[in-house]
C-alpha cells in the first residue's frame, strides 16, 4: 500500500526528523514537501534528505499568501500523489495516533472497511508549562489536552482527512476533500469518521461554513485520534508567532489562539507507544553525519531567534501575557461568567 503524506513548511526545521520518522513508522511509504521563505536551514535539509531517498522537497509554487491551498492544488499532479493508494495531507504539529491492530494506517483503513475517505478529529495538546525549546521528540514532551470530547466549549472539533486515491474531489482541502461539482448521490464516496461511522451528511455536503471542517467529536476517535500540538514550548510558539504560519503571511497569533489550545485537564500518554521504535529510527537518520550537522543546525538557528525575538520588548511583553494566561479556554470562561459560576 503506497501512502503519501503531503504537507507545507516555513522554517520547521527542528522538527522534521521525527515527523517522517513518525509517519514512516505508521505506514507512510512516501512524503511531499513544500517549503517557502525558510530562513532556519528548513530547505537545506529537505533537500538533503530528498538526495537521501527520504522525501520529496518542493518549492511552494504560490504567488500570493495562500501558501497551503496553493501547493495542494499543484499536488496533485505530482507522480507521487497520483500513483499513491491513499493521500494524508497534514502539518508538521500533527501526529496520527491510531490505537487499533499494529497503529499502523493500514491497521486503521482495514478498521473502517476501507472507505474512501477517513476524517480523524482533533486532540489539542497543551503547552503545559513547558517554556524552553528541547531537542527531543515533541510527542514525549507534551502529554496534557483537553477533554478530546470537548474543545473550548464546543462538542465539535476540527479535523483531518484521509483520502483514497478514487475520491471524487474537485479539490483538496487542508482539512478535508470537497466533493467534485455535480456529483449524483448514486456516486457519493464512502466517506467515515475514525470509528468507522458515515460522517455527518452535512458535513460531507460541506453544507453549512460552520461545520465545514469539524463535526461531533464524541465516539468519533476509536480507532484515530490526530494529535496537535499547535502550541510545542514557550519559545517555539513565540518564534511560530514571529513567523506566521504556512497558509496565511504573518498571521498574528494572539493570546486567544494560545488559550483555545492550551487546556490541559486531561493527561493522554497513548501515543508514548511509538516512542521506543520512534527514538531508534531518529538514530537511524541521524547516523547520516550530514543529516545530523543539518538538523544540528536547524537546532541552533531555531534557539538563536528566540533569544534575538526576547530582545523585542514587545515579544518579552507576549510571553509574560501567554505565562499568565488564563488556564480555561476563553468560551469556557465566558459559559461560566454567564451562568455565574465561581471555579
Amino acid at each position: 500500500m503506497r501512502i503519501t503524506a503531503v504537507t507545507c513548511v516555513k522554517n520547521e526545521g527542528p522538527f522534521l526528523l521525527e515527523w517522517i520518522a513518525f509517519h514512516q513508522l505508521i505506514g507512510v511509504t512516501d512524503f511531499l514537501f513544500y517549503s517557502n521563505d525558510c530562513d532556519d536551514g528548513t530547505d537545506q535539509l529537505l533537500d538533503l534528505l530528498a538526495a537521501r531517498g527520504h522525501v520529496q522537497h518542493l518549492p511552494n509554487p504560490a504567488k500570493g499568501r495562500n501558501y497551503q491551498m496553493e501547493a495542494l492544488k499543484h499536488a496533485r499532479t505530482q507522480p507521487v500523489v497520483t500513483q499513491a493508494d491513499w493521500i494524508w495531507i497534514a502539518d508538521v504539529d500533527e501526529f496520527l495516533n491510531i490505537h487499533v491492530g499494529q497503529h499502523r494506517l493500514p491497521d486503521l483503513i482495514a478498521a473502517c472497511d476501507a472507505p474512501q475517505a477517513i476524517s480523524i478529529p482533533f486532540q489539542f495538546f497543551a503547552n503545559d508549562g513547558v517554556e524552553a525549546f528541547h531537542d527531543v521528540p515533541v510527542i514525549a514532551q507534551f502529554t496534557r489536552s483537553h477533554d478530546p470530547d470537548i474543545w473550548n466549549g464546543d462538542t465539535a472539533i476540527e479535523v483531518k482527512t484521509l483520502i483514497r486515491n478514487d475520491f471524487p474531489a474537485q479539490y483538496y482541502g487542508a482539512h478535508r476533500p470537497f466533493l467534485r461539482k455535480g456529483l449524483s448521490e448514486t456516486d457519493r464516496p464512502r466517506w467515515s469518521d475514525s470509528s468507522g461511522r458515515p460522517v455527518p451528511h452535512r458535513f460531507m455536503m460541506a453544507a453549512t461554513q460552520q461545520r465545514i471542517r469539524k463535526f461531533p467529536a464524541k465516539d468519533a476517535r476509536c480507532f484515530a485520534t490526530l494529535n496537535h500540538y499547535a502550541l510545542r514550548s514557550l519559545d517555539s510558539y513565540l518564534i511560530k508567532n514571529d513567523r506566521g504560519d504556512v497558509n496565511r503571511e504573518h498571521r498574528a497569533f494572539d493570546d486567544t489562539y494560545w488559550r483555545e489550545r492550551n487546556d490541559a485537564a486531561w493527561q493522554d500518554l497513548s501515543i508514548q507507544r511509538y516512542l521506543p521504535d520512534l527514538n531508534r529510527a531518529l538514530d537511524r537518520l541521524r547516523a547520516d553525519p550530514e543529516i545530523d550537522a543539518l538538523h544540528q543546525t536547524c537546532v541552533a538557528a531555531h534557539r538563536a531567534k528566540g533569544q534575538t525575538l526576547l530582545q523585542r520588548p514587545e515579544m518579552q511583553r507576549m510571553r509574560t501575557q501567554l505565562q499568565t494566561a488564563p488556564a480555561l479556554p476563553p468560551a469556557e470562561a465566558a459559559l461560566i461568567k454567564d451562568l455565574g459560576l465561581n471555579i
